[in-house]
């Protein structure tokens, strides 16, 4: 897979933690429309790690969110997870991304 043409290498580590987030295969039933994102999948990246905490103090709900980069767009948010192994499934290798 080619690099869109708004790529910005930057965006691709952490803001919060600083860890080089991986390329992520979108869910084909999605909305986002793009093929892939980068997601930090660091277990200890505070953005992650404080999430839980919200998220069950605020509105009951076994959750977080890592951050993720849209290198189609330059969106950067959260993506909602559920557990520690939630969307990893969906890491793209260096292999596959050639």
């Amino acid at each position: 897979m080619q690099e869109p043409e708004k790529f910005d290498m930057e965006k691709t580590i952490c803001p919060h933690c600083g860890s080089r987030m991986l390329k992520w295969r979108v869910p084909p039933d999605s909305t986002w429309g793009v093929p892939y994102q980068y997601v930090c999948f660091n277990d200890e990246c505070e953005y992650f790690i404080k999430h839980w905490k919200y998220m069950l103090e605020n509105y009951r709900q076994r959750a977080s969110f890592r951050h993720r980069y849209n290198p189609f767009n330059g969106e950067t948010g959260p993506l909602p997870v559920w557990s520690f192994s939630a969307m990893k499934s969906s890491i793209i290798k260096d292999e596959e991304s050639a």
